[in-house]
């Protein structure tokens, strides 16, 4: 499913050079539900982005499903982004103005899918966060963990090969969070979906089927 091959990431400026990725390589496997931890500055969430196509490497290969997807030009990354990649945020990145039907159906309407099978997919996932008596509520009208609900569900209403999860409990209490991380779970094994997630929680990564563990921009065990 991704497979990534001396991959470097450097920051410049006029005057410092950072190395936040150092020839990282690594795979994951299709249906496998990965845990990228670390401390803070390790390298996790550059190294999130670029599987997310929201950053270029400086150098090496990145494939996604069998397609090299690293040296893509803009317009092509953001395609791929679209149709197959599903984030999740530990901040997560509703928009106030609409309610939660809304928001859940606003990726599809980017993917130009028809308003019928846009209503039916999203009708679908809401049922399965268990969140469907809140569609027509707003984000702010909503308590933390139903907001994330709110989150996994755009995530995976356009059913896709990966999830990249950046710190989805972070903002929860422990009840809530375990509940958060439960459902990720179930995804992963009900629907087969990859999931590769950044966090510092030894309990949430206790849920994934494999830990990468990052030090300085390099993987130090997995």
């Amino acid at each position: 499913m991704i497979k990534i091959s001396n991959l470097t990431k450097v920051f410049r400026t006029e005057e410092v050079e950072t190395t936040a990725l150092g020839g990282v390589s690594l795979e994951v496997k299709e249906g496998e539900f990965v845990a990228i931890m670390g401390p803070s500055g390790c390298g996790k969430s550059t190294l999130l982005n670029i599987l997310g196509l929201l950053d270029n490497p400086t150098s090496g290969q990145y494939w996604l499903d069998g397609q090299e997807v690293g040296c893509l030009k803009e317009s092509q990354r953001t395609q791929v982004r679209k149709g197959q990649i599903g984030f999740i945020f530990q901040s997560f990145n509703l928009l106030d103005e609409l309610n939660v039907e809304e928001n859940v159906e606003l990726p599809l309407t980017y993917l130009g899918i028809p308003k019928k099978e846009r209503k039916e997919r999203v009708e679908e996932v809401l049922r399965r966060m268990a969140i469907s008596h809140r569609a027509h509520h707003f984000p702010q009208q909503l308590s933390g963990g139903q907001q994330q609900r709110v989150a996994i569900a755009r995530a995976v209403v356009t059913h896709p090969k990966l999830i990249l999860a950046d710190e989805p409990t972070g903002n929860l209490d422990s009840k809530i969070g375990l509940e958060v991380m439960q459902l990720l779970t179930e995804l992963n094994q009900t629907l087969g979906t990859t999931i590769v997630m950044v966090t510092h929680s030894q309990r949430d990564a206790g849920f994934a089927q494999r830990t990468i563990h990052l030090l300085d921009g390099q993987v130090v065990t997995e």
